[in-house]
């Protein structure tokens, strides 16, 4: 315990007035008396004085910290030695120092045309300090972002690591400057917004992405603040590359600027902070946000500073690039003195490791600034994290904020030595760019999974259209066979019938033979008249049977050829269906053309077999027409009827043709009829669809007209609030503790008189307090006249919780003098305090919302509607759930001043509010404790004046609820308030001769002989005096132990 009181005042005198010799030694060394031409050892001026550069180290001097990255080869690594860029901030002057009687007095004088500044230590002695910038208090956040910020986003968005850190005594503004998100203004964004803006602003959301991880130092243990549950986060060091990881912590992928915003705010709520003399909202931890930014390098749109990088493209072998960079911004916690920052309990804890922290922090930026062989980066999670920042591989950018009140001398000069040491740091920044395996990787394997979709595809089309020709080909095949068949049957009937046919006329023409032997016999034997007439009949006869042959044979053979006819018909569309078909198959398959071209030779042999068929049996009866040309006359006119016959047939093939052609052409109108009339029907849809568009946007314009009118009175309003809003903040103190050191002084003064209700009355106020509060009070009644009570009470309904914050801390205080009690509740004010301690979440609303009842709860009036609105429910309910100690401070106060009323006591019982004050002595925090055994001494008392003047009978309520062992417990305590609270709450207990038994039981008789011999108040002494000598228990129990 000695070893760590001491480690801790070494921190804190590290950042105090006692800097000691070494500190005197190196501001020597790097300061100068003069504006004039002095220059800094181992820094120089770059033309006109504008801007400083730290001379690069020798090769031989300089020293890598981290191990080297992996990288692809070392034409491939682009390094460049640049020292750490220091920027100093001074904060406008506060409230506290705005005032007539602070005696503000001046330390720091500003020149930043000269980028210098001078440290006055009195009247007549100043040292001067140059800066590579120096920003006045009016500078603007937008100012400061492009001068320290912007360079090193934009080596970041180029493939380099980058840091911008703000270090600086609390309450100095480093929060502000880096982490403010400006919803209201945005020219108050801080440093985080501007930076995200410009990385999304900048890259490609197709091929690039920005990943974030928000993470808090606190006590030396590393905890996400956007997953709280995440704490004790480890640090890994990569052996091979020097490369700090935290794994664990959450990684987010950043969409777009308010979906950072959002995760920001959820880091900002999930922070540490406490209530100081120095900051109301003081940071107790070191807040750093981790921007990975990943980008592909194009090989023609490449970016590369140096020629270097220029040749390290995608590669020849097509590997992508891709740019790993890491941008850090870290909000240190500021460094603090115990004497000024009046820090105790767990908050000197807070203080004590962020002292070690920041002194780890100022020996490595020794370390480093004297090249020192062995840099302390060990010592402290807070140096590694930091270590590629400091004496790496990354550019980094250090502004320092400082107050310029001569009161913080000793944190100013700490705070500037620093800087200077800071700015003699080199860094060699390396251009770290890798092959993007894993992009191609994803490339490659979506190309496999598409070729090979590709390749299933065309193989699955191929098995379709293979079984199709296959089929088809069996069907030609069939059809082949099939009309190959027929052609042989039909050549086999044919040739039958034409040798029946020969038959035929061999027999016609043996007849004839025979006929004309016997006409030349017949010749010789009838009168030649006789024979004319028998020549004359029986030409007759043998024409007429002429006629009748070759009518029949005519017939016969007209029949033959209508089949022949029809068979080439069937045939021709048979062959003309196959060349449709092989026309389809040739554009498919190449390979299936020979066997198509094969079918084709096929089909033409057998149409030329058949053709050759044909054309032999019309030789044939050509021959027979020749031969009966000579017998029959009348041959040549049946042929020439057969001829017609024949045209006829054609001409009738031509008609069939030209019919079906029609009956396409009347199958393609009816189809262009039918897409006619659907392209009507559509048309007549979107004419419909057009009118209801334009419905649709005439009534959006009028929404949109009556939306913009609201807006504009809604802003109208909002300006009339954030002018309220404005009065309110100047108005409002500096903590939310004021209010409430009123209530304790003023609850700690109970008068021993009852009044008319059984309550204590409250004695006016010692004349110190009224001095410390007149000047608030003075505000506070001027901004009630000039904004009105209303107006600020209608603020506690609004939807911004910073208003919220404002408005509640006016009411507290308000509610802290007399004459404004009931001015508040009858204007609704309790009614609205109910409803914020009901409904919000924010621990601070929460915090001085409780405060402000605590100071109702001071008026008997106000007490009896607190319980009757179930006030003690909702303080209950406030103290299970919330482990804030400042909070539970104000709710017990609040609870302490409605046990000093004895008509509320069943009433607060029922509603648990007892038990909720004994159950706040889980915090542990010492003024929480004060304030519970001030609410039980307070109850104790109502009770033995209620048993004295004989309307009270029965063992004590607390003594059910377990009070007295409580009491017992922690009388001795080392607090003597809570001491002098807890000895009056067992006198008064053991008033009551019904809690006699309890006391013998627990030992409270052996406390009370304690109380009446060592109390340090006579008053007390003589009650327990009293009470051992009026109860014969307690004097029987005394005897008894002697």
């Amino acid at each position: 315990m000695a070893s760590a009181l001491r480690s801790s005042m070494a921190t804190t005198g590290h950042h105090s007035n006692s800097s000691g010799r070494f500190e005197k030694q190196q501001a020597s060394s790097f300061t100068s008396s003069s504006s004039s031409s002095s220059s800094v050892s181992g820094v120089s001026s770059r033309g006109n004085g504008v801007a400083n550069r730290t001379k690069a180290p020798s090769p031989s001097s300089r020293r890598s910290v981290t191990p080297n990255s992996r990288t692809r080869s070392s034409s491939e690594c682009a390094l460049d030695s640049e020292r750490v860029r220091v920027a100093v901030r001074v904060r406008p002057r506060n409230a506290e120092e705005l005032l007539p009687e602070s005696d503000f007095v001046e330390c720091v004088e500003l020149q930043p045309e000269l980028k210098r500044l001078k440290l006055r230590k009195n009247n007549w002695t100043s040292e001067s300090y140059r800066f590579d910038e120096v920003f006045t208090d009016t500078a603007s956040q937008r100012r400061i972002y492009e001068a320290v910020a912007k360079p090193v986003v934009e080596s970041v968005l180029n493939g380099y690591n980058g840091t911008v850190m703000a270090y600086g005594q609390t309450g100095t503004g480093k929060t502000y400057t880096l982490g403010k998100l400006g919803k209201d203004d945005t020219s108050e964004r801080g440093i985080m917004v501007r930076a995200l803006e410009d990385i999304l602003s900048s890259i490609s959301p197709a091929f690039d992405s920005v990943e974030i991880s928000y993470l808090q130092l606190y006590m030396e243990s590393i905890q996400d603040l956007l997953a709280p549950e995440k704490i004790n986060i480890p640090i890994n060091d990569d052996p091979k590359t020097g490369e700090v990881s935290l794994p664990g912590a959450s990684v987010v992928k950043i969409q777009d600027l308010d979906h950072f915003l959002q995760l920001l705010q959820i880091g900002e709520t999930n922070r540490h902070a406490a209530n100081t003399k120095l900051n109301t909202e003081s940071s107790r931890s070191h807040a750093i946000l981790m921007v990975y930014v990943r980008r592909p390098v194009h090989e023609n749109a490449k970016d590369g500073p140096t020629s270097q990088e220029k040749v390290s493209s995608s590669g020849s072998n097509g590997i992508p690039v891709v740019r790993k960079s890491k941008l850090l911004i870290v909000d240190l916690a500021g460094s603090e003195r115990l004497d000024k920052s009046g820090s105790e309990g767990h908050m000197l804890e807070e203080t004590k490791f962020i002292n070690l922290s920041l002194t780890s922090l100022g020996k490595c930026i020794n370390a480093l600034a004297e090249n020192s062989p062995h840099i302390p980066f060990r010592e402290s999670k807070l140096t590694r994290l930091l270590r590629d920042s400091f004496g790496g591989s990354a550019r980094t950018s250090l502004i320092v904020t400082i107050g310029s009140s001569a009161r913080h001398y000793a944190e100013t000069t700490s705070t500037i030595m620093f800087g200077q040491r800071a700015i003699k740091i080199v860094n060699t920044v390396k251009l770290k760019e890798d092959f993007d395996y894993e992009s191609l990787c994803r490339k490659l394997e979506n190309q496999v999974d598409h070729l090979t979709a590709e390749v299933e595809r065309q193989q699955k089309l191929g098995d379709d259209d293979r079984n199709l020709l296959e089929k088809q080909l069996r069907e030609c095949q069939e059809s082949f066979a099939e009309a190959k068949k027929n052609l042989i049957t039909r050549s086999e009937f044919l040739e039958k019938e034409n040798t029946r046919l020969e038959l035929e006329v061999k027999d016609i023409l043996n007849e004839l033979k025979q006929q004309q032997d016997q006409n030349d016999l017949m010749h010789d034997k009838i009168v030649q008249l006789e024979l004319n007439l028998k020549e004359r009949k029986q030409n007759q006869l043998e024409s007429s049977t002429y006629q009748k042959v070759l009518a029949d044979t005519t017939q016969m053979y007209e029949k033959k050829m209508a089949e022949l006819v029809k068979q080439l018909k069937d045939e021709q569309t048979r062959a003309e269906i196959v060349d449709e078909g092989l026309d389809a198959l040739k554009k498919l398959l190449n390979d299936s053309q020979r066997t198509i071209k094969q079918h084709e030779m096929e089909n033409s042999r057998y149409q030329k077999a058949l053709l050759d068929t044909t054309q032999m049996y019309e030789n044939k009866i050509a021959e027979l027409s020749k031969q009966l040309k000579d017998e029959q006359s009348h041959s040549e006119m049946l042929k020439e009827q057969l001829d017609s016959v024949k045209k006829l047939l054609s001409e009738n093939q031509v008609s069939m043709q030209e019919q079906k052609e029609i009956e396409k052409l009347c199958g393609k109108l009816q189809e262009t009829c039918q897409l006619h009339e659907q392209t009507l029907n559509e048309l007549q849809s979107l004419k419909s669809e057009y009118k209801d568009l334009l419905e649709n946007k005439v009534t959006i314009t009028e929404e949109l007209q009556t939306v913009r009118q609201r807006f504009l009175i809604e802003e109208k309003q909002r300006k009339t609030v954030e002018n309220e809003l404005v009065k309110l903040k100047m108005a409002v103190p500096e903590t939310e503790n004021d209010f409430e050191d009123k209530k304790l002084h003023t609850k700690e003064s109970i008068c021993k008189v009852p009044s008319a209700f059984g309550s204590p009355t409250r004695l006016e106020k010692s004349i110190p307090l009224k001095d410390t509060f007149s000047g608030q009070r003075a505000t506070i009644a001027k901004i009630c006249e000039e904004v009105g009570l209303q107006k600020i009470l209608q603020l506690l309904t609004s939807e911004d919780p910073d208003v919220q914050i404002h408005a509640v801390k006016v009411v507290a205080n308000l509610a802290a003098e007399d004459i404004n009690q009931e001015r508040i509740v009858e204007e609704g004010g309790l009614d609205a305090l109910l409803m914020l301690l009901r409904s919000s979440q924010n621990a601070t609303i929460l915090r001085v919302t409780s405060g402000a009842i605590a100071n109702l709860a001071m008026n008997e009036m106000s007490q009896g509607l607190i319980i009757s609105k179930g006030g003690a429910q909702l303080l209950s309910k406030t103290a299970s759930k919330t482990n804030d100690v400042q909070t539970l401070r104000m709710v017990a106060g609040a609870l302490a001043n409605l046990c000093g009323n004895e008509n509320l006591h069943m009433i607060l019982i029922e509603d648990g509010g007892v038990e909720a004050l004994l159950g706040m002595v889980r915090c542990g925090s010492s003024d929480v404790i004060a304030q519970i055994a001030r609410g039980i001494a307070n109850f104790a008392k109502c009770e033995s004046r209620g048993v004295i003047q004989g309307h009270r009978k029965g063992r004590s309520l607390l003594i059910e609820d377990g009070a007295l062992t409580w009491l017992l417990a922690n009388s001795n305590t080392s607090s003597a308030t809570t001491r002098r609270h807890i000895e009056l709450a067992l006198c008064h207990l053991a008033q009551n001769e019904d809690n006699a038994r309890d006391f013998i039981s627990s030992g409270g008789v052996k406390e009370l002989v304690r109380i009446s011999m060592e109390s340090s108040k006579e008053d007390i002494r003589n009650l327990a005096k009293k009470t051992l000598r009026i109860n014969s228990a307690f004097q029987a129990e005394m005897q008894a132990k002697r």
